[in-house]
């Protein structure tokens, strides 16, 4: 028995109307802006200072400075995104 490798590949039509129904499965609708920029909370600087206090008293090698950094950086651009 030979088995010919054309007899394995899908058909364009077979191709096209999966894509079709597949495209049905999306969940997001096209009316969501592009622009859409995260709010940036606003902290008072009474938390900003507790927050200063409460890393500074954290043991060394913590890794929540680092995260912080991260959302400095997450903050920065969800400003920069907004203007």
């Amino acid at each position: 028995m030979i088995f010919n490798g054309k007899c394995w590949r899908l058909r364009p039509g077979v191709l096209a109307a999966a894509m079709t129904f597949l495209t049905g499965c999306g969940t997001v609708g096209s009316d969501v802006p592009l622009n859409a920029c995260p709010p940036v909370v606003k902290y008072s600087r009474a938390e900003q200072t507790r927050i200063a206090q409460e890393v500074a008293a954290l043991p060394e090698g913590a890794i929540i400075p680092e995260w912080l950094a991260d959302y400095a950086v997450l903050r920065e651009q969800a400003r920069a995104c907004a203007r």
